[in-house]
């Protein structure tokens, strides 16, 4: 907590810093939004695995589940987890990769590591009784992690792993799911959970020749080791006779560039708008304090991390300190009006520091200008490296500004241009994203066709419609984990855990209660959005103010063209969105959802499941 902050005090002119703002947010807006950016498939092929080790030969599966979970990342692996807690054990999860991991699967890139703790992000460590090695854990640890929840929890015999959805239709006659698949696979699912998470389809900027270019090109989610040598540790010994340029200088960015920089001939960095980037250490964990922690510890730390987003935590100790210097806290007791503009002082203030930091670091001064972030902080992700500015001091090192342009011009059969000048490179590296808001119609990803043959995107073609984020109408048993109208949260884990939790609970209500059909109503979607509306007011009125990017749909968000990543979140947080469905589910009835009762007991052919079949899914 500051005291309040007076203009009077500041070595800056607030007005002149939000000029400043409004003009590079306003040269960096394209009139296409969302649409300068398309699926990573249509210029490469996403199937490819290059992680996966052996065949697969399995025979097709035909058979009835209880649920089929999508996708086998974090959120589905804690779905499976919960289901198994509360007794439903006929699961099925079908995931593409080789193995479970999600985002971290793919995402190998060198240097990459959770940005927010791992204490708090790696999920289930209580239930597994581990505590990570590192404040915030690589790749390989988080992986480790993977393995050791699949193990724990007997996942494996449940997943069908290099298996990908073709289609997830809805049959109304046997009130189940029908869900087919690339392997010849037909699953016919009570219920269907859709956790395959936006972050595992990566998006690519429409950039004119994309597909001309002869060396070697690739996605930071997709990394090519064979090509760079090395692994997510570094050593990228294959790159010392190649000039390699990376495009987008994100959260991804900052920890792959230091060890690109590290290896290669040369590096082009190609920045359209530069990330603010702090300094923070890494610590071994303390084992006195890990030998110090009772059970429960890390939901309380979850916990805390987002109560102090909130104003609500008290005991900012279990609070990262980077995570608190990025998010000022002023004093209390101000009107709305004052309130508001003591935080935006007070990030200025901290958006003022981080661009002193780039000058302390950087040696050369236009290219110090060119990494100074000008906008408010919570535009974009918050980055933190040790490395990452030092980098630009390396001789073999260039920064190409492309935010007079909007971005790379076109890419050529050798190189890539940027106004007048084309920049001669053997690779280059992607690292621009995932499809997080690129429209409301791809938020599912997948082909779901619900009753009356109605697609998911074409249910959601203009606007976002759930109730609490997971249940659609005309969609029945089908359930839903994600970003939009929920409880938002930087730890995206302990976001979807809220979801997890209360998904588990709608479906053994439904098995033990008889439900042959459960779906929001159109009157309970309806409240629910206009909720979300009326909290994301000042969040939107924020946003309006960013740069473009994920965080406010690049620039173009409001009705009929979504609303940005904050603009569909639960205005008063994910800890009160928790105690919000805790309240639903103690009141017990159901509320707003449309229930079916039936017949649940026989399979879809009227034949009782084998036991054994169950049992070896378990």
């Amino acid at each position: 907590m500051t005291d309040e902050i007076s203009v009077d005090d500041l070595d800056f002119d607030p007005d002149e810093i939000q000029a400043r703002y409004d003009y590079e947010r306003d040269r960096r807006l394209r009139e296409e939004g969302q649409a300068q950016y398309v699926p990573m498939a249509d210029a490469f092929d996403v199937d490819e695995d290059f992680y996966a080790v052996g065949e697969d030969n399995r025979p097709p599966l035909d058979e009835n589940v209880d649920v089929v979970v999508l996708g086998g990342g974090f959120g589905g692996m804690m779905m499976a987890v919960e289901l198994r807690r509360r007794g439903v054990n006929d699961i099925r999860i079908v995931e593409a990769a080789a193995d479970f991991g999600g985002t971290w699967y793919w995402n190998r890139y060198p240097g990459a590591r959770c940005d927010v703790e791992s204490y708090i992000y790696l999920p289930l460590c209580d239930e597994t009784n581990y505590i990570p090695r590192e404040r915030y854990s690589g790749q390989p640890e988080i992986m480790e992690h993977v393995q050791r929840i699949a193990e724990t929890f007997s996942l494996r015999k449940a997943a069908l792993f290099r298996t990908r959805i073709t289609e997830v239709r809805w049959d109304e006659e046997l009130k189940r799911w029908r869900v087919a698949t690339d392997r010849g696979d037909d699953l016919r699912a009570r219920f269907v959970v859709n956790a395959s998470g936006p972050t595992g389809r990566p998006k690519l900027p429409a950039i004119a020749g994309i597909e001309t270019f002869t060396g070697k090109k690739f996605h930071t989610s997709r990394w090519d080791f064979e090509y760079t040598g090395g692994d997510p540790t570094g050593g990228l010994h294959k790159l010392t006779d190649k000039k390699v340029a990376i495009i987008g200088t994100g959260a991804t960015a900052i920890q792959a560039i230091p060890h690109l920089a590290e290896w290669a001939e040369h590096l082009y960095v190609f920045q359209r708008t530069p990330s603010a980037v702090g300094v923070r250490p890494n610590p071994p964990t303390d084992p006195e304090w890990a030998a110090s922690l009772a059970p429960g510890w890390q939901r309380q730390r979850q916990e805390a991390f987002d109560a102090f987003f909130t104003g609500e935590l008290t005991d900012l100790d279990l609070v990262d300190a980077s995570w608190r210097k990025a998010t000022p806290r002023v004093a209390e007791g101000l009107s709305p009006e004052d309130l508001a503009k003591q935080l935006a002082l007070a990030d200025m203030v901290e958006m003022r520091d981080l661009r002193n930091l780039v000058d302390s670091i950087v040696k050369d001064e236009a290219t110090a200008d060119l990494l100074k972030a000008w906008y408010p902080r919570q535009c974009k992700r918050p980055t933190f490296s040790a490395d990452y500015l030092p980098t630009f001091n390396r001789p073999n090192v260039t920064l190409v500004d492309t935010s007079k342009t909007g971005g790379v011009e076109r890419i050529t059969e050798t190189g890539i241009v940027v106004g007048d000048q084309e920049y001669d490179v053997d690779c280059i590296i992607f690292s621009t994203g995932f499809e997080i808001s690129t429209g409301v119609g791809r938020i599912a990803g997948l082909p779901i066709i619900g009753r009356d043959g109605m697609t998911i995107a074409q249910r959601w073609s203009t606007e976002l419609n759930t109730l609490h984020g997971h249940s659609v109408h005309g969609f029945p048993n089908w359930f839903f984990i994600g970003y939009s109208q929920n409880g938002l949260s930087f730890n995206y884990p302990w976001s979807a855990n809220a979801q997890v939790e209360h998904i588990g609970y709608i479906i053994e209500q439904a098995l033990s209660r008889g439900v042959a059909a459960i779906e929001a109503t159109s009157e309970a979607e309806k409240d629910w959005v206009a909720t979300i509306r009326r909290g994301s007011g000042p969040a939107l009125q924020r946003m309006a103010t960013c740069t473009p990017g994920y965080y406010n749909n690049e620039g173009k968000f409001g009705e009929g063209r979504g609303y940005g990543l904050f603009g569909e979140a639960y205005a008063p947080g994910v800890n009160a969105f928790r105690r919000l469905l805790s309240a639903w589910r103690d009141e017990g009835s159901m509320a707003g959802m449309s229930v079916q009762l039936g017949s649940v007991e026989s399979d879809a052919d009227g034949s009782t499941a084998l036991q054994s079949a169950v049992a070896e899914r378990q």
